[in-house]
């Protein structure tokens, strides 16, 4: 055993007894420039542990309620099993302007925005609607029997989703406490990738520096105890769930309030912008209306149009505009918005499973002809991998395997935040003061860095701070408050 590995092992277990080899390495040695790696650690070392005692509650939280979001899909079919699903299968359905006139006749207060036909055979139709009295973001949709035209029941939705899932989704973007509760969840996305490829690496730094096989990187030593067994764990399973994490936080910037502005404006500077079908009539005025991709789950503000010709007349009506549709390839799992003024029906797919159907057309109410089509294809690159992230991060992909994986991944998350804290809670420097904690990494592993390898690590922090906000005012709390730290323990010392 090398003198470096004697003195990694002591970092590790602080509270192991002296050996004559350890304390052999103790000893002065005669100094050598240290590698990037052995520079680089001892400031990973100190990052990862701030970030997990400070940042750690917030990725609790964040994995619990995502824990309950993942479980949500399958909770929404057993709790509105009466809407959403028929109670026999009929032979033909009605015309679907007559399923929307028996919810019109239902709920005669709201305007009809849009219609979903049933997706399944026992699947109800959702008619939307616009109603006085629902907040920002919320319709009211109607759940009519593709084959019988009786309502079976009225929701309040936000998207496609349902009173239940609505609750918990906002929940886990936001705790319910409006623009400063999502601060929480864009904190805790910003630091997850931070978190999980720091481990990463100073996982793979430690197996390497004792020569392990690759073996040993993911399974835990089951021979150890004490610190290094929770260790053992938490770096294994850390490699297992390493991608996950990062998918996770890159998919769930997208949604946030600061980080995904800028990247809204990356996406859109490198043309990977999510592109909307053109629904204009000839001879309508041009709308300054924004794409479908102005915000992922956002609702859509009012705003004030300029004048526009009335309505034009429909002469195809709903099933004539789904039959066009159809004819022309746009056919799983319809959403249908009914013409806006100036505008024609715009008939979108949204079967988001794998193989996906997202293919969209827009159909002249008049005469049935398509205005415009679009193909999901033919969507740039970087649009169509963003679509598959967030569909990921959602659980839609690939249904019930896709929402179990990420059920699972919530759960390890909790374990992973309950080892660190038990290590560092074993940390502790006497074990006889039970309120004691952990001793982080030293300070000052920054100035023994390289410049070489100081300059660009501080200006890639710099432009990803810039471009990740949360995570750069949150660091340069972090390092604020040690450095008030170290100039008291300095003051503390000289005094002594």
């Amino acid at each position: 055993m090398s003198l470096d590995e004697v003195g990694e092992l002591r970092a590790a277990d602080p509270d192991a007894p002296e050996t004559p080899l350890a304390a052999a390495a103790a000893e002065p040695a005669p100094a050598r420039t240290p590698g990037t790696w052995a520079a680089l650690r001892p400031l990973l070392l100190r990052l990862h542990f701030y970030a997990g005692v400070l940042i750690a509650p917030l990725l609790l939280v964040a994995a619990t309620t995502g824990l309950l979001y993942a479980g949500s899909w399958q909770a929404e079919r057993i709790l509105y099993a009466d809407q959403l699903t028929v109670d026999r299968v009929g032979a033909s359905a009605q015309p679907l302007s007559a399923q929307v006139g028996a919810a019109a006749d239902a709920a005669p207060q709201g305007t009809v925005t849009a219609v979903w036909p049933a997706p399944e055979a026992d699947a109800t139709t959702r008619v939307i609607m616009e109603s006085p009295g629902l907040a920002e973001g919320e319709t009211l949709t109607v759940f009519v029997d593709p084959y019988t035209a009786e309502v079976r029941g009225q929701l309040t939705t936000v998207g496609d989703a349902l009173p239940l899932r609505a609750w918990l989704s906002e929940f886990h973007a936001s705790l319910h406490l409006g623009e400063f509760g999502r601060n929480y969840s864009e904190l805790a996305a910003s630091w997850l990738w931070v978190v999980a490829l720091g481990g990463l690496a100073l996982w793979i730094g430690r197996k390497r520096a004792r020569k392990a096989g690759r073996a040993a990187l993911v399974a835990p030593d089951r021979t150890a105890t004490g610190r290094r067994k929770t260790l053992s764990w938490h770096g294994s399973v850390g490699v297992w769930i390493a991608v996950g994490l990062v998918g996770l936080s890159a998919t769930g910037l997208t949604w946030s309030r600061y980080a995904g502005e800028n990247i809204g404006e990356l996406k859109d500077g490198l043309g990977g912008g999510t592109p909307a079908v053109a629904a204009k009539l000839p001879g309508a005025p041009a709308s300054d209306a924004g794409g479908e991709h102005a915000g992922h789950g956002a609702a859509g503000g009012t705003q004030e149009a300029a004048p526009a010709p009335a309505a034009p007349v429909d002469g195809i009506g709903l099933d004539g505009a789904v039959a066009a549709a159809r004819a022309a390839g746009v056919t799983e799992s319809l959403r249908i918005t009914l013409p806006a003024q100036g505008k024609g029906y715009v008939l979108k797919e949204q079967d988001k499973q794998v193989p996906v159907h997202l293919d969209a057309v827009s159909v002249d109410p008049a005469d049935g002809r398509i205005i415009d089509e679009l193909r999901f294809a033919d969507h740039p690159l970087l649009a169509q991998l963003t679509r598959f992230g967030i569909d990921l991060h959602m659980g839609l992909t690939f249904g019930l395997a896709n929402q179990l994986a990420l059920a699972a991944l919530a759960v390890l998350v909790m374990f992973m935040v309950v080892w660190g804290y038990r290590m560092w809670w074993l940390r502790r420097p006497t074990k006889e003061r039970t309120l004691s904690a952990g001793r982080p990494q030293p300070r000052g592993a920054w100035r023994k860095l390289p410049v070489t390898l100081l300059l660009p690590l501080a200006a890639a922090t710099a432009l990803v701070g810039w471009f990740v906000p949360m995570l750069g005012i949150s660091l340069l709390v972090f390092l604020a408050g040690d450095l008030a730290l170290g100039f008291v323990a300095s003051k503390r010392t000289a005094k002594a």
